[in-house]
């Protein structure tokens, strides 16, 4: 690892605490502790390991989505940022490798013709989607047929899903196997239309805490600590990235 200086502390985190936007909504790498109402998780362990490194007080700093997060970039809110690594997202955004992927597909409804991902970008199909998620982005990019409808958060996807009979809901294989388990008959298609790539980022023009941020992350893949973090808070449904 590149030696930890004061110009690279204050690079880092110009108010002298390490602020670290968590993306709340990815039930994956972040929770809320009920009892005292701060962020836990995968995301908030690598970030508390990046602070003890750097020699930094830590501050959470929690978005409900990751397009809040992603926006929240140029606003001087956060020095550090977990979140899915998309083009857009990088004109303000420098982005390590990814630490873990998480696969994403679709759900259908009973009876549906649609059997494989590979199916569902066709003349007719109608696609619902939580906006500004990474998954999001990349359909955005890449659907040329159906038509993609975005609504605000995943509980409220799956609730128009529902109500509106849509053809498929996209979204993390993870939380889409909770919803099909709240509709009978559903059906996750086979295959994956991307797997979203989880990293860590700082926000452009800190050139130094970026590649220190990319040298911590191929550490703790490597370390066997990206690993750890995913076994203590029990969570199923991450695959750890390879080394880049």
């Amino acid at each position: 690892m590149t030696e930890v200086t004061a110009a690279l502390r204050s690079e880092f985190a110009p108010t002298g605490t390490l602020r670290v936007g968590l993306n709340m909504s990815n039930f994956l790498l972040t929770r809320t502790d009920a009892a005292t109402g701060k962020p836990l998780g995968v995301a908030h362990d690598l970030g508390q390991e990046l602070a003890r490194r750097l020699g930094l007080p830590i501050q959470f700093v929690p978005h409900p989505n990751p397009g809040a997060l992603a926006d929240a970039a140029n606003k001087n809110i956060w020095d550090v940022g977990f979140l899915g690594a998309e083009p857009q997202r990088a004109n303000e955004i420098d982005f390590t490798a990814a630490y873990v992927e998480i696969e994403s597909t679709y759900l259908v409804p009973a009876g549906s013709a649609l059997k494989h991902a590979n199916e569902v970008d066709r003349k007719g199909v109608r696609i619902i989607v939580p906006a500004k998620a990474a998954y999001e982005l990349y359909l955005s990019r890449t659907i040329n047929n159906a038509e993609l409808i975005k609504e605000a958060g995943a509980d409220a996807s799956f609730k128009r899903f529902v109500d509106e009979k849509f053809d498929a809901l996209a979204g993390l294989k993870p939380r889409l196997i909770s919803d099909q388990a709240k509709l009978p008959g559903s059906v996750i298609v086979e295959g994956s239309f991307t797997a979203v790539q989880q990293a860590a980022g700082v926000p452009k023009g800190r050139a130094n805490a970026a590649k220190y941020l990319s040298t911590f992350i191929e550490d703790v893949k490597a370390s066997g600590l990206v690993a750890k973090a995913i076994a203590e808070n029990q969570v199923v449904g991450l695959s750890i990235a390879a080394l880049a």
